[in-house]
């Protein structure tokens, strides 16, 4: 049984290291291993392979792979892999949103918190040596307290629920907008909230608009989809509130950039914490980055020393599973894209 690893990137976090190979060779010797740097005459060894750990695979390259039962992308979010050959055919597709979403949660909370305490202003007066006290207070929106505000939340998959949790524990007020509203608030909890939090709510997409209006912070944790770009529009960011922040964690296509340019800059909204954007990298004349109630990160989200050993983790259960038979963790629905 051949695997093959093919994950080139000019960011070395997202190579996978020589050991991961080496390992999985040890740990499952039934396996012959083969790792890639790069995709040229990727055919060659697709030809017979039965699983593909990459980041996508273009028609010509997924037609040679005659064998291909499963297809593993350490991403969470696998549009690229999903083109009309791989959708309409029975090789499996899992993603890594397992993996990430405990680092990306932890990331929209700082941004949230960084927001709340003006901390992007405050490093911005600290750079001109500038004692300013007064000159904070006087910002809009005000340093706040997140113990009690509302966080609108959408999107409740490893991201989002991850956040929920979270977010609870500091005492922050759920409304989760998802796919699925019967699933109600299925997220983990922490054992004793720092706060008493109002009990969360959850809708359908259906009850975005007022969702929106009711939070102080929205966080964007849904997966890109047909459905769901550009589904904070212009209309949608009107129905923030004028002192609420927008954090974007997931996809910049889900938010339509001009229209956000627009209410940050008139003042619609209070702010927004971006670490994602419809063409990456930002661009350098982008009106964004200057925009003094925005903080931007560089899709640095995921990043953490643990990365890698996550995804074998998850890859090895899943070896574990695929060799005995049984469901794979992390199934992709390749209707629905995620």
């Amino acid at each position: 049984m051949k695997l093959v690893i093919v994950l080139p990137s000019q960011f070395e976090l997202w190579t996978a290291p020589a050991w991961f190979s080496e390992r999985l060779r040890g740990d499952f010797p039934q396996l012959e291993v083969v790792h890639r740097e790069n995709y040229e005459s990727i055919e060659d060894d697709l030809r017979d392979a039965e699983i593909a750990v990459t980041w996508s695979l273009r028609p010509e390259q997924f037609h040679a792979a005659r064998k291909l039962r499963w297809i593993h992308s350490p991403a969470a979010a696998v549009h690229q892999l999903l083109i009309p050959e791989i959708v309409a055919s029975d090789v499996v597709v899992t993603n890594a949103r397992g993996v990430h979403g405990p680092v990306v949660a932890e990331h929209a909370l700082a941004l949230i918190l960084a927001l709340a305490k003006c901390l992007p202003s405050a490093m911005r007066w600290q750079a001109q040596h500038a004692w300013a006290q007064e000159q904070l207070w006087r910002e809009r929106p005000h340093p706040r307290e997140i113990a009690g505000a509302t966080l609108g939340l959408i999107g409740v998959g490893s991201i989002g629920g991850e956040v929920a949790g979270r977010a609870e524990a500091l005492g922050m007020r759920i409304l989760a907008v998802r796919e699925h509203p019967e699933k109600g608030t299925d997220w983990a909890r922490p054992a004793a909230p720092a706060v008493a939090a109002e009990p969360p709510a959850v809708c359908g997409p259906e009850g975005l608009e007022q969702t929106l209006r009711e939070s102080d912070y929205v966080v964007v944790a849904a997966p890109l989809t047909g459905k769901t770009r550009a589904l904070l529009d212009a209309p949608r960011l009107a129905c923030m509130k004028r002192e609420a922040c927008l954090v974007n964690v997931s996809r910049g296509a889900l938010v339509e950039e001009r229209a956000l340019i627009a209410a940050l800059e008139s003042g619609r909204i209070g702010g927004a914490a971006l670490d994602v954007f419809e063409h990456e990298p930002l661009s350098s004349d982008s009106p964004l980055w200057d925009l003094p109630n925005v903080l931007i990160t560089p899709h640095s989200a995921a990043l953490t020393d643990r990365l890698w050993q996550r995804h074998y983790e998850l890859i090895a259960k899943n070896l574990q599973h695929y060799l005995a038979g049984q469901p794979l963790l992390s199934a992709v629905d390749k209707q629905k894209g995620y």
